[in-house]
């Protein structure tokens, strides 16, 4: 059979041992060196060409060939070939230019920003909504939570769904469906049919939304990741604050307010999907490969080509038991996770409660009318930008201590966040007072979203060194944790608000978060401890340890 060229070199992978070197003969006569490369459990073979052969290409030799059918390399249970990218290979995306690494990020992040203000700019036109439809506080508090809700859920059965397509394919149907989303609630003539629009809303938001973390671990190193996840969170923090200041003012124009605010976002996303058509590339590695194979397969006429992993790749059902399973078992049984979640759940929680309670807080308190009120979300970019800042000094503090702390030396801010949370909403509660200057409650959202977007930072990359292979689990589970404190929070919060007044009711946030303050520091003190006695942490290292002292034994 005639080899097929390609326009670059690729490594085909048997299933059973090969010799280290063999020598095959072309159909020009000319001689294709085989190097062998160890990879567990099975071969990695590269086929290159001589320099005075095909000197622009590299040739794939097939299986039934007489070089394969005569040597070891076909195993007598199995006669597949693994493709896989060669050391340095273009098309694998780790190997991307910077440029177009950056590119790709801020595509992604782009996504997420056009999903983050769908709550606060939701939560500025209640008002309107109210009015207009004529329905309760209740019921547009729940619509309000609604979207919490499905972000928080939906992805447990969805996330699976990026092993068998890609994320390219999810990130266009989310963009799709979520736009469509804001027309249904645009056009929306009751409250229930917009409470439909808004947990379909948010489950299409989140189904991309997570794969924004995966996508930046697609095209980067680990050591590299910091300032990407960090552009990540700000993009949503920003856009949150930019949001909710032209929702503020679209609010007080009677000819536009709730159902503009709800068409603008669906222009918005509708203009990501038309550009994410264009611009848009697959950076999941195995899906590129199968590709690749198909290919080949196509192309040699042999359909024993495929990406590593094919054969043995449950099926979707399977895959999507386990995302559903997995994550609530990690937060119940690992505790890191367990931990993380408890503070992430009252943090988001007192976050969307927070957002939503601005208004009411200068307008009743201040007299600001809803343009006024909106532009307090000005709160949010600063307290973003302040979170960029003290990233990168996180980042000097991990590469420094690493070697000494592991995974626990990205806690460091972690633990002043613990200290100025309730220093924040004591700030916030106490000074919310006619007497006092309106700057001041200012100041204390500011420290408070300052602590949000490093806490969110922090948890994403500490349970990621964690957990390693097994963090998007982990990941899954404290993101439902954080989905739900922002659903429940909001639904009785106005009663204490109303019970209470906001000084007392912020003044008991306050004081649960005091309560909150030595999660992170027993982290950061006993983590090492009690990654050791976890069940799946201890897998990994093991895992991790595993190929060293294979190579040790196999020697050079």
């Amino acid at each position: 059979m005639a080899s097929a060229v390609h326009s670059s070199p690729i490594s085909v992978m048997g299933t059973d041992n090969a010799p280290e070197r063999m020598t095959s003969m072309r159909p020009s006569g000319l001689p294709t060196t085989l190097l062998n490369v160890p990879i567990s459990p099975v071969k990695t073979l590269s086929f290159e060409t001589l320099p005075d052969a095909h000197k622009s290409a590299s040739t794939i030799v097939s299986p039934t060939d007489s070089v394969f059918t005569a040597s070891t390399i076909v195993s007598p249970t199995s006669d597949s070939f693994y493709v896989d990218f060669q050391l340095k290979d273009p098309r694998n995306p780790i190997n991307y230019s910077w440029l177009r690494k950056w590119c790709i990020t801020l595509v992604v992040c782009a996504f997420n920003g056009i999903t983050s203000p769908a709550t606060p700019s939701f939560a500025m036109s209640m008002s309107s909504m109210r009015q207009d439809l004529n329905c309760t506080r209740f019921q547009t508090t729940v619509a309000y939570c609604l979207y919490s809700l499905g972000f928080g859920i939906v992805p447990l059965f969805t996330s699976a769904l990026s092993e068998e397509v890609g994320r390219r394919p999810i990130y266009l149907a989310s963009a799709f469906l979520g736009a469509m989303c804001n027309v249904l609630a645009s056009v929306s003539q009751n409250i229930q049919t917009i409470m439909v629009a808004r947990v379909l809303g948010g489950a299409f938001a989140s189904t991309g939304a997570i794969l924004v973390g995966g996508t930046i671990a697609d095209i980067w190193e680990p050591e590299e990741r910091g300032l990407p996840m960090a552009v990540f969170s700000m993009v949503s923090m920003v856009t949150t604050g930019l949001g909710s200041i032209i929702s503020a003012w679209l609010e007080l124009d009677p000819h536009l307010q709730w159902r503009w605010i709800q068409r603008i976002q669906a222009i918005v996303q509708g203009a990501y999907f038309l550009l994410s058509l264009l611009i848009m590339e697959e950076t999941r590695s195995q899906i590129i490969l199968r590709r690749i194979a198909k290919k080949i397969c196509k192309e040699t006429g042999d359909d024993r080509y495929r990406a590593r992993g094919d054969e043995t790749r449950p099926k979707l059902s399977t895959m999507i038991k386990i995302s559903c399973t997995r994550p609530i078992m990690f937060v119940l049984t690992e505790p890191i996770v367990t931990s993380i979640c408890i503070w992430v759940f009252f943090m988001s929680g007192v976050l969307y409660v927070q957002i939503g309670s601005v208004s009411g807080v200068f307008k009743h308190i201040y007299h600001f009318n809803v343009g006024q009120s909106g532009l307090v979300f000005i709160t949010v970019i600063v307290g973003s930008v302040l979170g960029l800042f003290a990233n990168f000094y996180q980042d000097v503090l991990y590469r420094k201590y690493v070697s000494q702390r592991g995974p626990e030396a990205r806690l460091y801010i972690a633990c002043l966040v613990a200290l100025l949370l309730p220093t924040s909403i004591i700030i916030y509660a106490w000074t919310a007072d006619p007497r006092i200057f309106w700057m001041w409650p200012v100041v204390g959202l500011s420290i408070f979203m300052f602590c949000s977007f490093v806490s969110y930072q922090v948890v994403f990359i500490y349970l990621a060194d964690c957990y390693g292979p097994m963090a998007s689990s982990a990941l899954a589970g404290q993101g439902l944790a954080r989905n739900l404190g922002s659903f429940g929070f909001p639904l009785f919060s106005h009663i204490m608000f109303k019970k209470l007044t906001y000084k007392w009711a912020n003044a008991i946030f306050g004081g649960i978060a005091v309560i909150l303050i030595p999660v992170p520091f027993a982290l950061f003190l006993y983590g090492p401890s009690l990654r050791k006695r976890s069940t799946m942490c201890s897998q990994l290292m093991q895992a991790e340890e595993k190929p060293t002292i294979e190579s040790r034994d196999v020697g050079p």
